[in-house]
Parts: C-alpha cells; sequence; structure tokens
C-alpha cells in the first residue's frame, strides 16, 4: 500500500485514519484517485477537500462513516449513493444489538477496504451485486446462534460469507491452532474468498483454463469429495513441496485461492516497502540485498520480484524474533508454488493492461 500524509500539515497519517493527530483535521480517502485526504466542514453539511489536486471540491462522508463510524471512505457531494463504493457491497451487515458486535463489523469493514484497495490497483476494480447479479460481487457478516446452521465463512457466486466471530482475535487464534495453521488473518480471509471470486471471473471457460490445470490439478473433481478426504486422511507429509499452505492441498480451487492470496500479500506488502523507500544493504555480499526500483506490478520479472520478498521477509521474521514474537512469514516457497504465483502473477498483469502471453 502507498503511504498517506495530511495535507493541512504533511503529518504521515494511515489508510484507516478519520483524524489527523498532529493538526486535528479530518480526514477521508478518496477511493478513485487513491489518496487519504484533508477536509473541512462547511455550514451545508458538505466537507471541502484541502488536497492540492482538488483542493476546494466538495464531497460527502459515507453514510457509514457519518453515523456508524466503521468507514472513513468519501462521495463526491452529488453523488446519488449514501453509502460509499466499499459500503455499497456490504449487503447483510452483523445485528447491532451489542458493543462488541459493533467493533467487529468495524474489523470486517477496515480488512475489507484493504482487499478493495489491492484490487483497485490491480485493475480488478469490482461491481455490485446491485449493477450486476450474475457478476457482481456481495459480502454478508453473518453471527452464529441466530440460526440452527452455524455460520460458515465462503464463496458462493459472488457472494462472500464471513463469520464475524473472526474479527475476534482470541477465537481466530484459537481457530488457527486447531487447525494447524501458520498464518490466519482476517485480511487473508478477505484475499482468500475474492481468489474464488476471480477464478470464476478470469479463469474459469477462459483461455488460462488448461495452464491452470496443468499447475494446480483439475477443478472438476468433486468438491465435497475432497474435502472429506482432507479432513479423514489428514495432510500429506510432504504438502510444503506443491502448496503454500495445508488447506491449498485439499482441492484445486483452494489451491488456486490459497496462492491468489498470498500473491496479494506479496505485492500489498512490496508496494509498502517501495512507498516507504525501505532498501537492504547487508554487510556481507553474499546475503541478499533488496532495492525495491518499482511497486510490483511495474516489474516485468517475477524472478526480481522473488528475490526482493526473500530479503524482505528474512528480515521482517528475524525482527520478529529479536522482540520474541512469532514470525510474521511463516511459510516456504517451493519452486513449485513459485510456479503457481507466477501464473497468477501473468493473471493479474493482462487485467492492468500489460501484454501477456497466455499460458499453455
Amino acid at each position: 500500500m502507498k503511504t498517506f500524509h495530511c495535507d493541512k500539515c504533511g503529518q504521515q497519517v494511515f489508510f484507516e485514519n478519520t483524524l489527523c493527530f498532529n493538526c486535528d483535521s479530518t480526514l477521508g480517502y478518496q477511493p478513485d484517485q487513491r489518496v487519504v485526504s484533508s477536509f473541512e466542514m462547511l455550514a451545508d453539511g458538505n466537507w471541502r477537500s484541502l488536497n492540492p489536486t482538488d483542493a476546494g471540491t466538495l464531497y460527502k462522508q459515507c453514510k457509514n462513516y457519518a453515523s456508524q463510524q466503521v468507514c472513513n471512505w468519501m462521495l463526491d457531494a452529488d453523488d446519488p449513493h449514501e453509502l460509499c463504493a466499499s459500503c455499497q457491497l456490504t449487503v447483510v451487515i452483523p445485528s447491532l444489538w451489542s458493543e462488541k458486535n459493533h467493533l467487529f463489523w468495524h474489523r470486517l469493514e477496515s480488512a475489507k477496504r484493504r482487499l478493495l484497495y489491492s484490487l483497485w490497483s490491480l485493475g480488478l476494480k469490482p461491481v455490485s451485486k446491485e449493477e450486476d447479479e450474475e457478476c457482481g460481487l456481495a459480502f454478508q457478516f453473518l453471527e452464529d446462534g441466530l440460526t440452527d446452521e452455524a455460520v460458515m465463512t465462503g464463496h458462493d457466486n459472488g457472494l462472500i460469507t464471513l463469520n464475524i466471530a473472526e474479527a475476534d482475535p482470541a477465537i481466530r487464534e484459537r481457530t488457527r491452532e486447531q487447525m494447524h495453521e501458520g498464518y490466519r488473518t482476517l485480511l487473508g480471509h478477505f484475499r482468500h474468498e475474492s481468489g474464488h471470486y476471480y477464478f470464476d471471473r478470469l479463469i474459469a471457460d477462459s483461455d488460462w483454463i488448461d495452464g491452470y490445470r496443468k499447475l494446480f490439478g483439475d477443478e472438476r473433481q468433486d468438491y465435497g469429495e475432497s474435502l472429506k478426504r482432507h479432513y479423514e486422511n489428514g495432510t500429506p507429509p510432504d504438502w510444503e513441496q506443491s502448496f503454500i499452505s495445508i488447506y491449498a492441498s485439499s482441492h484445486p480451487w483452494e489451491d488456486w485461492a490459497e496462492t491468489w492470496a498470498h500473491y496479494l500479500h506479496m505485492v500489498d506488502t512490496l508496494e509498502t516497502a517501495h512507498a516507504c523507500g525501505l532498501s537492504l544493504n547487508p554487510p556481507k555480499a553474499s546475503e541478499p540485498e533488496m532495492v525495491i526500483t518499482a511497486p510490483p506490478l511495474k516489474i516485468d520479472s517475477f524472478d526480481e520480484i522473488i528475490a526482493d520478498w526473500f530479503a524482505l521477509t528474512y528480515v521482517l521474521n528475524s525482527l520478529n524474533r529479536s522482540v520474541g514474537t512469532p514470525d510474521s512469514y511463516p511459510f516456504k516457497l517451493s519452486s513449485p508454488v513459485q510456479e503457481k504465483l507466477h501464473f497468477v502473477h501473468r493473471v493479474v498483469l493482462a487485467q492492468v493492461g500489460q501484454a501477456v502471453e497466455v499460458a499453455d
């Protein structure tokens, strides 16, 4: 992700901020410009931008910003919608009977907006189900106990369901340990489920499908039976030789979704490192250096991306171990996994307008 600054005082701010803590300016994200800007409220209730590129332009806060404080996105003052482009995609929110549910909703929306930032950057801006019922994207955030059936996080024809319990760090960590996972985050869930959505949009019934099947397997095998075998027989002992995660080994659809999520993980982190001007210059010439010359989608060589990634994650894990916390990057990228990531990279480059030859 890019870095952001307050237009009024120049203070660094985060993507999620609604207030500059240095000068008390109100902040809001403008998705079309991909910037966090400072605003001042006018007597008529509109907000005037202080961003030099559109200073004086009038905006309004998303309804979920103004009344619920779970958003920080802005809309043009004359936009007919009350909700921003992100909140329009959420078709079911948690019951707000408790302060805890409101907090969970806030966390879910924050993670979803980070996913959408990535998708827009990749030329993959989704449309809502209201605009396109068949191909649109929607989210629903549900909780257990309201029906007899447990809420299952998943994707179904463009509708992504998240169990709001995933927004509770204690529950999420307990689930991670029970599932023997090295990594489990809200943002990771959104990235994974978006992978299922974009499989339908980009891979299924496309020229990419043959190349996909060579790397990931034939997705036409029975999904339910594959999951049943996965949970009954356990994980293959050599799963790390071919898969990015244990769950990726369950079915080709899940392999794609896990690999897609990991690619977004890499692209976002490398873009942040580039935006911060981060470089690595180790004292020994044999140790990996890192000078990110451009964000990942502007780098032609996937090998260069992987080299930067290995160097960066070594430092990230070393820093975490120095302060006594688990590795921030608990993954191994075998050669087959790198091939799959490269395939995802090529599919994405085709969406951002770069000439890419379709894999055989």
